[in-house]
């Protein structure tokens, strides 16, 4: 059975209509948000931008690999960084009194302040930079699939997560929360030995404050690369098992995200799975059915 090629992928199709959503959503709440125009404009640019690499996705090498790789990178960071200017102009009203509450009936206290009793600047460290790689388990799972020539799996794979990180930027907007680093008081300040302070001034500034705890992106994105490395590159599989562990691990340990926020991260996986892999089928038939894809 030959492998088949598409004009078109689904990735670039969802990320169309988010921005368009985005779009629609900034020219409905026009006059609440300080930076509607700035916000339209971008929206505006990136669709046109996208509409253009489908055009001329095989001019050659370099644009084919603006295409895969870093063209997907640069509207995930720059959709996720505009929602600082968005999220809470449209849905002022943050719901982590709720996330506290839960956290607690299940805990009995705040989960954050009950790592406190393991806490120490070397795991800090540790668990800092094991949060950290989030930004670069994706992509690096995305470069290992094009260079061993699996195009078919890289763009089923590229789909499914960009179709969560969309996913969990549209739970920022209906749920924004903050994250008990901003709403518990705790006993002891989260300290490292040399790479914690840099890694988080460095993650302020380029995250700001977008009230993303709800659901986590980091736990769901992350499981979403396992579900996809143990499927099609089982090496890269168990040597992020590991990593991806410390993550989510860290997400509650270093304060960003609580217990609620993580198991809402499992949900938002197999939601993204379900839905997604459902889609990607029904595209598959569609695409073949009306000549948008053809075999080699």
């Amino acid at each position: 059975m030959g492998r088949i090629i598409f004009k078109q992928r689904p990735a670039d199709t969802v990320t169309i209509i988010f921005l368009l959503f985005l779009l629609i959503l900034t020219l409905v709440f026009y006059q609440h948000i300080p930076k509607a125009p700035f916000l339209i404009s971008l929206y505006s640019i990136l669709v046109i931008a996208q509409i253009i690499l489908i055009r001329f996705k095989d001019s050659g090498r370099f644009m084919g690999g603006f295409y895969d790789i870093i063209f997907p990178i640069i509207c995930v960071l720059v959709i996720f960084d505009s929602l600082e200017w968005l999220v809470h102009y449209v849905n002022p009203e943050d719901i982590d009194p709720i996330l506290i509450r839960l956290d607690y009936l299940i805990f009995n206290n705040h989960p954050t302040v009950i790592l406190e009793r393991i806490m120490s600047p070397l795991l800090t460290d540790m668990l800092q930079i094991a949060y950290s790689t989030y930004y670069f388990i994706p992509i690096s799972f995305g470069i290992s699939l094009l260079l061993n020539n699996q195009k078919k799996e890289f763009n089923r794979s590229l789909f499914l997560i960009i179709f969560c990180f969309y996913l969990s930027y549209l739970g920022y907007i209906l749920m924004p929360a903050l994250g008990p680093r901003f709403t518990i008081n705790h006993d002891t300040e989260l300290q490292g030995l040399f790479i914690t302070e840099p890694i988080q001034r460095l993650l302020n500034r380029l995250e700001g404050i977008k009230r993303d705890a709800f659901p986590s992106g980091h736990t769901a994105v992350a499981l979403t690369v396992l579900y996809l490395s143990y499927r099609f590159k089982r090496r890269f599989f168990w040597i992020s098992l590991p990593v991806v562990s410390a993550l989510i691990f860290s997400t509650v340990y270093c304060r960003y995200h609580y217990v609620v926020d993580i198991i809402a991260g499992f949900g938002l996986m197999f939601l993204t799975i379900l839905f997604g892999e459902w889609y990607y089928a029904w595209w598959l038939k569609w695409s073949l059915r009306n000549g948008r894809g053809e075999r080699i």
